[in-house]
């Protein structure tokens, strides 16, 4: 007996990838009235080692294409902390706060509010592109009007479009652990060794995420007594919850993030390093942008838009990669950092696309001079 043929799909909009990036843009294109299909070759919840911190500009972003997140859903969080050997300084959110939670949890969270706005799934399913309006999905034709690229950094969709990197970063390595103890503070902290940097994140009223991200591949969560004695004393007789996961870090950039009725979103449009916490705050705020124009039936207000929403946190990203490579230049800065809290306040807030007065604009230029002269004192501007 011969079986039926299935049914070709017919969509406005094909997601590949149904990461947090994909399921931000297939949410934000239903908004805008399109019909959505998403497909992944996994299945939820889509786990990835991170350091699980939502920034606020990534809370406001979802937002904008109606999720909110509760915060009982996570473990609130109001600012940064950066420790060296010596000091540690603090900055505190001048707009809202972020938002530690598991990115199981987070994933979760988002395809069910995905699948409640209509947004049909398929998982645990291979896209094979045909033709630049058609594809295959497990054995099906798929017909679309616009394809998005939501498949991380190492994109089918990126190469089917002829759209690679135009540059790249070096190569970082990160592990993450989770750890079953009560938060000791409501900061991300971030503690600095040459090379090498280590997140704590409260994700839960009993449980922490502790990322380490560095250049070298041979990092473990084992080598906390020795990188960040501080810290490994602060997790001694700590449960570990789960197992230890590793991830590739590194910045990229694309010349072009569309071509014809492809556009590409999140990591795969170009990354930045997670040292700077900002991965998914920018593919929540390109979800946003790139549905309008998909709706608008053009893409080349995403194409600028991508350009101008990068430039920061590249910036950002360049910037403390420098200070976490080189020990004097950190130290300085923590200390300076340490003695004006409000600079730091207005860096952070820079950091996560809040503007910052003119005045405050100089501050922070005067700040960075000052950290660059020649004998620079340690009690900062």
């Amino acid at each position: 007996m011969v079986s039926a043929r299935r049914p070709a799909i017919e969509t406005d909009v094909l997601v590949v990838g149904g990461g947090p990036a994909g399921l931000a843009a297939a949410l934000a294109a239903r908004r805008n009235g399109l019909r959505v299909v998403v497909a992944d070759r996994a299945s939820p919840p889509i786990d990835k080692a991170c350091g699980e911190g939502l920034m606020p500009d990534a809370l406001a972003a979802l937002r904008d294409i109606g999720v909110e997140l509760p915060p009982e859903t996570g473990m609130p969080f109001r600012g940064i902390r950066f420790v060296d050997a010596e000091h540690a300084a603090e900055a505190r959110f001048l707009h809202g706060q972020g938002l530690g939670l598991r990115r199981t949890e987070l994933h979760r969270l988002l395809a069910e509010r995905a699948q409640d706005a209509g947004v049909a799934a398929y998982w645990g399913m291979q896209v094979d592109a045909r033709d630049p309006a058609r594809a295959d999905l497990g054995g099906r034709a798929v017909s679309f009007r616009w394809m998005i690229g939501a498949d991380g950094a190492q994109s089918r969709v990126r190469q089917w479009a002829g759209l690679p990197p135009a540059w790249s970063g070096a190569r970082r390595f990160g592990v993450r652990q989770h750890f079953r103890l009560r938060p000791w503070c409501d900061v991300v902290e971030v503690h600095w060794r040459s090379g090498i940097q280590a997140y704590v994140t409260p994700v839960a009223r009993d449980e922490i995420c502790v990322a380490l991200l560095g250049a070298a591949p041979s990092a473990r969560v084992t080598d906390l007594p020795e990188l960040f004695p501080a810290l490994a004393g602060r997790l001694a007789g700590a449960e570990r919850i789960g197992p230890v996961r590793g991830a590739l870090s590194m910045s990229t950039r694309l010349r072009r993030v569309t071509r014809g009725r492809v556009a590409l979103i999140g990591d795969a449009s170009g990354a930045v390093d997670a040292i700077t916490g900002e991965g998914l705050s920018l593919a929540f705020r390109q979800a946003g942008v790139l549905a309008a124009a998909l709706a608008a039936g053009k893409l080349a207000p995403y194409e600028k838009a991508h350009r101008q929403m990068t430039r920061v946190p590249r910036l950002m990203a360049r910037l403390l990669l420098v200070m976490g490579a080189h020990d004097g230049l950190r130290r300085r800065a923590v200390r300076a950092l340490a003695a004006n809290p409000r600079t730091f306040e207005h860096l952070l807030a820079l950091h996560v696309g809040r503007g910052v007065a003119t005045a405050h604009l100089r501050d922070i230029c005067g700040f960075g001079l000052q950290l660059l002269a020649p004998g620079s004192g340690a009690s900062g501007p």
